[in-house]
């Protein structure tokens, strides 16, 4: 028996491959690759610092600061490798094997406690799984600091949090210190817009957060927005890792980072630009240019177009008098470079405002030339011949912004009184209605015709425009128009009442969407009254009030070196929660306390 297996022998492995062959599919896939097992979630971690947490009397020269990880690593953000304090020069750093060496250009002060922070700079080289965290605090000196404190950075107007903020702290109370300087103490807000800063000297700071532009750690107010606490601030918790707020969470946790308790707010406003002059002139019409000013609030003495006499000129600013619309009331042919004639308080040398003579030359651009063109021939569109003007109404807010005509130039000719307002009830019967216009004190061409009586459910409203009744600086005159309306008949839209109680002061009180960036609708109040918001879709809002100081209907900046704070913002809330459900079919009504809210 073993002399014929012997014999059989040699021939095995050759059979082994022939059958390979002739059944690749039994024993290989050759058109799938291997998977390579489950993907790599888990994040970097670190099994080692050199030197080691809380080491003193580190060297000033030539520091060097080594992070070693389970795992080969990347620096997917240099910006999070962040030192504090702060020194001229970012941190640099290099990857050797696992680890990650930190280097200083300059020297370390002396008798100093640092900490470098890496949350959210590391990740791994595979996956790109970000390392969650870690602050490592050292001194130069014999001893480590030992306060901390937390905060958080909003914005002014949206009390949204502000990610990547840069919270300064100077011992040096001078107003100038944030100009000139970098700070005793510096951190950076996380998504959330929340910071810590540990480690910290025990004594009195003035507490700034700006927009660091160009990461120099120094305010630069032409170009970077700024938040500032009212009075030094003195720390009062003594550092220790149990410290809920100090550790590091997984920034997709809302309830732990939510959780997390605040020292300070500061709220991050844009200040005025600091020169005021002229940076930008536009022709964009044949009567039509405009200007912009550096900055807020232009004075202008006296204004004119060469060659026209004064009253020939009109014009409109902005809210915040920094843009400026011409239009010149005059129907001759106008030339290609109009000559403007202006004296306005501009920044010179010195950096004073005083009053200054500027000639500004308006020409035409590329578009205006082919306008004018075009009026030369004879495919001239009909809107090309007319006082072109826009009408809206909307049926949810009809009650509170009535109709809206929007003319696209100045009218030097009205005719309101030939305006035709009417009723028509279910049963078809017509009634003329009373109303009254007015024009928008920051629109000259925008004006707004509001029923007298108080529309009611199932009529419809036309407004009638008839023609040739107004005429705008062009000479030209309008076509007529009609606009319907009635009050929405869905019953699906819900009403949110508010009854405002101890309102000491002018208010603005907005109701925006659920993202915070738009408003809806809008009213001011300066006494106790009930606000109401009819017509609403169902969805999620969210009720701003601004404190109108100035009562110029506009949410005002602050002024660092004045120690202005902005227009102080408060958002109603339930629960801690900005964000208010609407059902449908709903009548929604909440009491507020104003007194309560921005005591």
């Amino acid at each position: 028996m073993k002399k014929k297996l012997s014999k059989y022998l040699p021939l095995i492995p050759a059979a082994l491959v022939l059958g390979a062959m002739m059944f690749p599919s039994g024993c290989a896939n050759t058109t799938t690759p291997p998977t390579g097992g489950p993907k790599d979630t888990i994040p970097p971690v670190l099994v080692k610092t050199a030197p080691l947490p809380g080491t003193v009397n580190v060297p000033t020269h030539k520091t060097q600061i080594k992070f070693t990880f389970d795992e080969y690593v990347v620096v997917k953000e240099p910006n999070n490798i962040f030192l504090s304090p702060p020194l001229e020069k970012k941190p640099k750093y290099k990857i050797s094997g696992k680890s990650i060496i930190v280097s200083f250009e300059s020297d370390l002060d002396s008798n100093t406690t640092y900490t470098l922070d890496i949350t959210g700079a590391i990740a791994d080289n595979n996956e790109g799984n970000k390392y969650e965290g870690f602050t490592l605090v050292f001194s130069t000196g014999s001893q480590i600091d030992s306060m901390c404190m937390t905060g958080l950075v909003q914005d002014c107007n949206t009390l949204k949090p502000v990610a990547g903020a840069t919270v300064l702290l100077y011992k040096d109370h001078a107003d100038s210190a944030v100009f000139l300087h970098r700070p005793d103490a510096a951190a950076k807000t996380d998504e959330w817009g929340f910071f810590s800063l540990r480690n910290i000297k025990d004594t009195l700071y003035r507490v700034y957060a700006i927009r660091d532009a160009n990461n120099n750690n120094i305010y630069e107010p032409d170009q970077e927005s700024v938040a500032f606490l009212d009075k030094p601030f003195r720390p009062t918790t003594v550092y220790n890792d149990s410290l809920y707020e100090l550790k590091k969470f997984n920034m997709k946790d809302t309830a732990l980072c939510l959780a997390r308790k605040t020292d300070v707010e500061l709220n991050l406003f844009r200040e005025k630009p600091s020169k005021q002059f002229i940076v930008k002139k536009e022709r964009v019409g044949l009567r039509t240019a405009y200007l912009t000013f550096m900055a807020p609030g232009a004075n202008i003495h006296s204004m004119r177009i060469k060659g026209l006499p004064e009253e020939k000129l009109i014009s409109q600013f902005n809210p915040q008098k920094d843009s400026l619309e011409l239009w010149v009331n005059d129907q001759r042919k106008m030339p290609d470079t109009l000559h403007l004639l202006i004296n306005y308080d501009k920044t010179d040398t010195l950096g004073k405002l005083v009053p200054t003579d500027e000639t500004v030359k308006l020409a035409f651009d590329k578009k205006v030339k082919a306008e004018m063109q075009k009026s030369s021939q004879k495919n001239v569109k009909h809107e090309d011949t007319i006082a072109v003007f826009k009408g809206e109404v909307d049926p949810t807010t009809v009650e509170q912004y009535g109709f809206r005509l929007e003319f696209k130039y100045p009218l030097i000719q009205e005719a309101w009184d030939s305006l035709r307002f009417r009723s028509v009830n279910p049963r078809q019967q017509e009634k003329r209605e009373r109303f009254k216009v007015t024009r928008d004190p920051d629109n000259l061409r925008l004006y707004t015709v509001m029923p007298v009586e108080k529309l009611q459910d199932g009529f419809e409203y036309f407004l009638k425009v008839p023609y040739r009744k107004f005429r705008d600086v062009n000479g030209y005159y309008n076509d007529s128009t009609e606009l319907k309306v009635s009050l929405p008949k869905d019953e699906k839209l819900s009403t949110i009442s508010l009854e405002m109680s101890k309102v000491k002061s002018r208010y603005i009180i907005d109701l925006l969407g659920e993202k915070r960036d738009k408003v809806i609708r809008s009213f001011i109040i300066d006494s106790d009254q009930t606000v109401v918001f009819p017509y609403v879709k169902a969805g999620k809002y969210c009720i701003r009030m601004t404190e109108d100081r100035n009562k110029n209907g506009l949410v005002d900046t602050g002024n660092l070196l004045e120690h202005r704070q902005p227009e102080k913002v408060k958002f109603f809330k339930i629960k801690d929660q900005f964000l208010i459900d609407i059902p449908e079919r709903t009548e929604y009504e909440q009491k507020i306390d104003m007194e309560e809210l921005f005591k």
